[in-house]
């Protein structure tokens, strides 16, 4: 039977709309989900086991690293928000690109986000059998990708609420983590304590000045630049934001409170946990191969060091995965909508929740099994995934910027009437997208990141040749 739905008059964009009695996504996220959930999608594997990497190449720069790229996100985070805040039928920043750049840019934005967070995901699931193995070496592989994926996929299919319960209650855990963190650093400064014997800095004194010990550049403009390609991945997640915005509540109230707390609470996360482990190990002896954290609590004596951390770590990756199985699920349903996905994913079940696009994401991440089977190294693979991921998410980041420069351009009336706008406005903007320029060119300096930079162009040359034929398709 023909479809009868009349084409929206001033919407988002040339898609569909759904009419009035047909299921839509339910404003069902509060303002603690909305933060948790976007905080939970940016502290993750990132922190608590890439951060001795980035430490090791950059020093007490590290600092910096993480506080520019918290500041350049804090303003992509206000460009979006002023945006979707201008028309809240948007469900997601691909309707905006679509709307204010064109329907390239939507379909473009929209499957570049969707395979961006599958392949976080699935590097998460992968990490997960990594971290399960700690305490069940015996079991075959294929069971805890299996189990993982069943358990969120059955979470994501009760209600958006269930979601987002889930998401507060890992972030918390890994909120906790890194409180305690900090309280154990603190209290070895304070009592001045020593590194025992064996340990990699042994005789060493926990102090504030260990912090700064070489300088902000002590390897040189080259390590403080190495540093950003494992950095910008540990912010991945922060636009989810954007993503919960068709089913936040009091969106006009929510959406500007959880913008302005949560790149603010990640770089206070992030910078006190990093200056907590360089106060009490000296830099130059952290390992850039293991988890800091864990070295940390091992030194307080904390015998169950490994057992917690690798409990908080697989949590970490559990709630990566979740969020970005809500993501992509998401992604996926409005492109359905936009006429740029299968008609299939625009439905929605009974407790609205996109339930095809849900079983078919999370389908998708099953993907993991016979990777761990064929790859000869997990870490390795995991690096040049998250590496690819940081590229198409640099994109995705971009494209924010350039709707908000284009809302600026085509609607004047409704910048001058927002109250949320961008601090810096255009100079801003462009200041954010030179520095992705920057981030973009340093993952050309180590190898494994300069493959993820050669092969991720393959991408955009198959997702341009898709959208020609869709395009024709009409």
């Amino acid at each position: 039977m023909p479809d009868s739905r009349p084409a929206p008059t001033g919407g988002v964009c040339d898609a569909e709309i759904p009419l009035p009695g047909e299921p839509r996504l339910q404003r069902r996220l509060s303002n603690r989900h909305i933060q948790l959930i976007a905080i939970g999608g940016a502290i993750g594997t990132g922190l608590f086991m890439g951060s001795g990497r980035t430490i090791s190449l950059a020093g007490p720069g590290v600092l910096i690293v993480y506080a520019l790229i918290g500041a350049i996100m804090f303003l992509v985070m206000r460009a979006l928000g002023e945006v979707l805040l201008s028309n809240l039928e948007y469900k997601s920043f691909a309707d905006v690109a679509h709307d204010l750049i064109g329907p390239w840019a939507g379909y473009m934005t929209g499957w570049t986000y969707y395979f961006s967070w599958l392949v976080t995901a699935v590097a998460e699931v992968i990490a997960i059998t990594e971290y399960v193995s700690f305490w069940w070496p015996w079991l075959p592989l294929w069971v805890a990708p299996t189990v993982t994926v069943v358990v969120l996929l059955g979470l994501n299919l009760t209600t958006v609420r269930a979601f987002g319960e889930i998401e507060f209650w890992f972030s918390t855990i890994k909120i906790l983590a890194i409180l305690a963190l900090v309280v154990v650093g603190i209290v070895m400064v304070s009592t001045g304590f020593i590194l025992p014997a064996g340990s990699a800095a042994a005789g060493a004194q926990a102090s504030v000045g260990n912090i700064w010990e070489g300088g902000f550049f002590p390897n040189g403009f080259g390590g403080f630049a190495a540093a950003f390609q494992i950095a910008v991945f540990a912010f991945v997640g922060t636009e989810l934001v954007g993503t919960t915005a068709a089913e936040a509540k009091d969106p006009e109230v929510n959406l500007p409170k959880a913008i302005n707390a949560i790149p603010v609470r990640i770089v206070v996360f992030y910078l006190g946990a990093l200056m907590a482990i360089m106060a009490v190990i000296p830099w130059r002896s952290i390992s850039p191969e293991g988890s800091p954290f864990v070295a940390m609590f091992s030194l307080a004596g904390l015998a169950v060091a490994a057992g917690v951390i690798n409990f908080v770590v697989l949590t970490a990756a559990a709630s990566s995965a979740n969020s970005g199985i809500y993501s992509t699920s998401r992604m996926l349903f409005g492109l359905s909508w936009a006429g740029s996905a299968p008609r299939v994913f625009r439905h929605l079940t009974t407790r609205s929740v996109p339930g095809p696009a849900l079983v078919v994401t999370c389908a998708a991440l099953l993907s993991s099994i016979p990777l761990l089977y064929v790859s000869p190294s997990i870490f390795s693979a995991f690096t040049v995934v998250t590496a690819v991921a940081s590229v198409l998410f640099i994109f995705v980041w971009g494209i924010i910027v350039v709707s908000y420069l284009r809302f600026r351009a085509l609607r004047p009336e409704r910048h001058k009437e927002s109250a949320f706008r961008v601090p810096g406005g255009r100079a801003a903007a462009w200041t954010s997208l030179a520095f992705f320029a920057f981030v973009a060119w340093t993952l050309t300096l180590e190898l494994e990141t300069l493959l993820a930079v050669t092969i991720t162009p393959l991408w955009f040359v198959v997702l341009g040749t898709s959208w020609l034929v869709h395009r024709r398709r009409g």
